[in-house]
């Protein structure tokens, strides 16, 4: 925590990085202004109440910032350019030239940036479209016209590419990825409600649970930073090499891998397709057709959150897809490429496909505690809410992870540039 104070105070006396700092602050200013402007026509006490039953939707409302809570302009969110960055990411490892268009340095990148977007604008009119058909059977729109809808439809597209646009704002300052510093704005900018509602419903006998709650949640944040921060060194060896007509003595260093390279998104791919059943459960069981209304109770009463089957569910996806996922960011024939070609190995360990190998079996080990580890993340906040009976101020353990990665990253990206200030004043 000394560290991060002792950061902060370094930033505010270098001017450049002050400015950058307040201008990524004033963008988050406009995007919590954005996020008040309501769309008409949407019944916001009881689309409020159809929150607080429907997880799906706060999922939405998490990858949106806090937008759908309000159901503002920027309802839909950044969801629709997450998965479209996902769609591209599995397309970089299909198809060959997307691969080698990625590895074209800063050209390969912007072309692939602009195929996202590309993507992101279907998924967000789908999202739209879908979100629509929500709220009209939950009462809480009227029927609209063809042209109101593709008016309402306009707008929530519109506004995923505002927050887009507001991100690559805030990305071009370099200190952080504007995504996730939007996504961990909204997060932070709806704790003051929280803990509002929080407070006015702590009643005398559930100072205990509360209390149980904050210990909870002060535990989940160290481990999340120390799980994070947690690497596997891989020593390496760059043998002796001849530049500019002299001799460099051989070199060891080391390659880390993270405990934990998938993040979030682990929990993302999951919650998106284990709270569908319920989701689907409000539908079948308002059907007159007694079979479907059968399957909408049997799902809603499997599949609700304090529900065992749920949870176990859950869990085992969130570790399955922590796998896939890895897989998919960490590549162990590239790095064992990149290795040999620099001219290095690893002690013991031939080059070539058996250090593709090796590497690969540390990957698949690290990544069995990885996936146990974002498992029980995503599935403590429901393990309190039965123990404890408490609603308000539940933990969420997607909402920690993003804060807290965010926020490790950020003051990592800040110590760099102090640094490299420091050495640009010391050479001049």
């Amino acid at each position: 925590m000394s560290n991060f104070f002792a950061v902060l105070k370094k930033i505010f006396k270098d001017r450049d990085l002050r400015k950058k700092t307040l201008i990524v602050l004033a963008l988050f200013l406009v995007f919590r202004f954005l996020a008040h402007i309501p769309v008409s026509g949407v019944n916001l006490n009881q689309l409020r109440a159809l929150f607080e039953q429907n997880q799906f939707l706060g999922l939405i409302n998490l990858l949106g910032g806090g937008t759908l809570a309000n159901f503002s302009v920027l309802a839909v969110g950044i969801g629709p350019y997450i998965y479209a960055s996902i769609v591209m990411q599995l397309a970089t490892q299909i198809y060959p030239k997307l691969e080698e268009l990625q590895k074209e340095g800063q050209y390969g990148r912007q072309k692939i940036n602009q195929y996202t977007r590309y993507i992101t604008i279907p998924l967000a009119v789908l999202q739209s479209i879908g979100m629509y058909a929500l709220l009209r059977s939950q009462g809480l729109i009227a029927n609209l016209d063809p042209f109101l809808l593709i008016t309402f439809v306009t707008t929530l597209v519109a506004g995923t590419m505002v927050i887009l646009w507001l991100g690559e704002l805030i990305s071009e300052q370099n200190i952080g990825n504007g995504i996730s510093l939007i996504i961990f704005a909204g997060i932070v900018g709806s704790l003051p409600t929280a803990l509002g509602q929080a407070f006015t419903a702590i009643t005398p006998d559930q100072m205990i649970n509360y209390g149980l709650i904050g210990a909870a949640t002060f535990g989940l944040i160290a481990a999340i930073v120390y799980v994070t921060e947690a690497v596997r060194k891989v020593p390496v060896i760059y043998a002796r090499r001849i530049r500019g007509g002299k001799s460099e003595s051989a070199q060891q260093t080391f390659l880390p891998l993270r405990l934990n390279s998938a993040g979030v998104v682990p929990i993302i791919f999951a919650i998106s397709l284990v709270l569908l059943p319920s989701l689907l459960a409000n539908y079948f069981i308002a059907s007159n057709n007694a079979a479907l209304a059968g399957v909408g109770q049997f799902l809603a009463v499997n599949f609700a959150t304090t529900s065992i089957t749920y949870n176990v569910v859950y869990f085992l996806m969130v570790f399955g897809f922590t796998y896939f996922y890895t897989a998919i960011v960490v590549n162990p024939q590239k790095v064992s490429e990149d290795i040999q070609e620099g001219g290095g190995f690893i002690p013991g360990i031939r080059p070539g496909k058996p250090t593709a190998n090796y590497l690969n079996f540390i990957v698949t080990r690290i990544t069995l505690v990885g996936g146990l580890f974002l498992g029980l993340v995503a599935i403590i906040p429901n393990i309190l809410q039965s123990m404890t009976g408490v609603q308000a101020l539940l933990v969420g353990g997607t909402s920690v992870l993003i804060v807290v990665s965010v926020v490790i990253e950020t003051v990592k990206i800040f110590q760099t540039q102090l640094v490299t200030r420091s050495y640009e004043r010391f050479n001049l």
